[in-house]
């Protein structure tokens, strides 16, 4: 027969299990900005949250970094990051999910490039060596929302590329000649697997990305950081060793329709590490799914997150996380909406 003390501590574990079922709800979060140098100001125009001083680079929507951890912007866990979250109701906030995952393994920014982006790579699963403790490899993806007369996306190296031409290339300031560009348009997306060189410019972009915060710069336009005086130092040997020479040039992902009525759902990316959908619609149409989070992006319009009869509102900027317990939901335009929702796989 169980002790007055082991019923106690029974008791409380099952009330810490039933409690945050009814306490979750769709949670909003804050946009974190980051200074960046080749940042803008166009922020602006699509969230709400005031810009800081000077050129604003990123704005982090959903990020479970201990330097950088996104809180809750409203309703009764208003103040508390995702992380804590995570910790406190792992299988209420992450389902069936929640034994793979420490922490929320995305991270979710928006981009205003108005400088060109230093050509970069990210770190692959081969290069665990350069890697800082704790950190991943870093696959990304874009969806391209705002682009400005010089827009620019570079993606991948030209065919025949090898790491002595691009050192060659490198040292007579010539790269711009190996990257395999292209000017993009709104509503493009470009899936940049990890070991793919990059670069951006005079444009904004909604990105999705391991939780990752690794960059090795090629090249950086000869910029110079106003805080310092002094050019950004260069990776030039660690991002080299990065490098999937094989990969060839990246272009724009064709969107693939799922449904049309009552709302047009195109998939846009779907990896090993995030899949994303592109909701377009004017009337109700469902979001979420059983038993495992997901997240919603509004790039575009307005509506609401209908839940245990209660509505939550979502305007253009905004991001969402939909927790497990919550499962498919109703989202209801009041105006045409685009809307990004994204999944982890199974």
């Amino acid at each position: 027969m169980a002790s007055a003390t082991e019923l106690h501590a029974a008791e409380i574990h099952d009330a810490r299990a039933v409690v945050p079922e009814s306490l979750l709800y769709p949670l909003r979060f804050e946009p974190i900005y980051q200074y960046r140098l080749w940042g803008g100001r166009r922020f602006a125009d699509l969230l709400t949250a005031p810009l800081p001083s000077g050129p604003v680079g990123e704005a982090w929507l959903l990020s479970d970094r201990n330097d950088h951890a996104s809180q809750v912007a409203d309703g009764p866990l208003k103040g508390q990051t995702i992380g804590q979250m995570l910790k406190e109701y792992p299988e209420q906030m992450m389902g069936k999910l929640a034994h793979r995952f420490q922490r929320f393994p995305l991270l979710l920014k928006f981009l205003d490039v108005h400088e060109m982006l230093s050509v970069q790579v990210h770190p692959t699963k081969a290069n665990k060596n350069l890697l800082p403790a704790g950190e991943t490899p870093k696959t990304e993806a874009w969806v391209v929302l705002q682009a400005g007369a010089q827009s620019r996306i570079d993606a991948g190296l030209k065919i025949g590329t090898t790491a002595a031409s691009l050192r060659l290339a490198l040292k007579n300031k010539t790269v711009v000649d190996l990257l395999a560009g292209f000017t993009p348009k709104p509503g493009d997306a470009i899936f940049c697997r990890a070991g793919t060189v990059h670069a951006l410019g005079d444009v904004v972009v909604f990105e999705i990305q391991q939780n990752s915060d690794v960059t090795f710069r090629l090249h950086d336009w000869d910029h110079v950081d106003p805080k310092t005086g002094k050019p950004r130092a260069l990776d030039v040997d660690k991002a080299i060793a990065c490098i999937d020479f094989a990969k060839g040039p990246v272009g724009a992902v064709a969107p693939v329709v799922e449904t049309t009525a009552p709302v047009e759902r195109e998939r846009l990316f779907d990896c090993e590490h995030f899949l994303l959908w592109r909701l377009r619609g004017e009337s109700p149409f469902t979001v979420g799914a059983v038993d495992v989070p997901r997240v919603l992006v509004c790039i575009g319009g307005a509506g609401e997150v209908e839940h245990n009869g209660a509505s939550y509102a979502m305007q253009k900027g905004d991001v969402v996380l939909l927790p497990a317990v919550i499962g498919v939901c109703s989202f209801r335009p009041r105006t045409a909406v685009n809307l990004l929702e994204i999944a982890l796989p199974d």
